[in-house]
């Protein structure tokens, strides 16, 4: 450990800072939104009362939750463009992209995970809340919107945010179809330079430092909205 170079941490962070963790923030907050956007949707079906509906969403959710993350990594980034290839009837594999399939793997995974913490905070809101909204002459998507999914964001917005950090976390999995995010950025410098005690201990931190600080966050977020029910 005497020779620990912090030189390497310091020429190379903004590096770090602008390719690597500018990607993984970005990447964990579109996949956030349409993971979020996409559960809601699951968990709407999975709580209809059309049984093809629920099926579906069910099947969906109980897929992507036995799979593991880089598998479904791998199978998108490396199958679909031949799918699409089949299915679009042309000469060569369509050309997908590593961000593209990056961000529509993980919005398609989170989803699934989203969908069960929004159907629990759909369920959490008193059955009277809807039996009013019918009362006021509103349908069930208009119930729906404006007044249970509202309160169920809100009843659910600290287990939201924890699945955002284990998320952020996941994000580090791209390394296996080579994109560059904050680990990957890491890694590079680590190779190139021959300081791989350097670059993942400095990782290591910055991820612990984040996960760390957002989780602290939470808790205080989940203590203000206790005493407000």
């Amino acid at each position: 450990m005497f020779q620990f170079d912090f030189d390497i941490i310091l020429k190379t962070l903004p590096y770090l800072l602008k390719e690597g963790m500018a990607f993984t923030l970005t990447l964990t907050a579109l996949a956030a939104f349409g993971g979020l956007v996409l559960g809601t949707l699951l968990a709407l079906m999975r709580l209809s009362t059309l049984p093809g509906l629920a099926l579906a969403a069910t099947g969906y959710v109980n897929l992507m939750r036995s799979l593991p993350l880089v598998l479904v990594i791998f199978w998108f980034y490396f199958l679909v463009p031949y799918i699409g290839q089949a299915i679009l009837r042309t000469e060569r594999p369509v050309e997908v992209g590593a961000f593209a399939s990056a961000l529509i793997t993980f919005t398609l995974f989170e989803a699934a995970y989203f969908s069960e913490i929004m159907r629990a905070g759909i369920q959490s809101v008193p059955k009277g809340q809807l039996s009013a909204g019918y009362a006021l002459g509103l349908n069930y998507r208009q119930v729906m919107s404006y007044v249970v999914v509202p309160q169920a964001l809100r009843n659910m917005l600290p287990v939201i945010l924890t699945q955002t950090i284990v998320l952020f976390q996941d994000t580090s999995l791209v390394y296996v179809i080579s994109i560059t995010d904050f680990l990957g950025a890491a890694s590079k410098v680590a190779q190139r330079d021959g300081r791989l005690i350097e670059m993942y201990l400095f990782a290591a931190l910055v991820y612990f430092l984040i996960s760390f600080l957002a989780s602290l966050l939470v808790r205080r977020l989940q203590a203000r909205t206790a005493i407000i029910r």
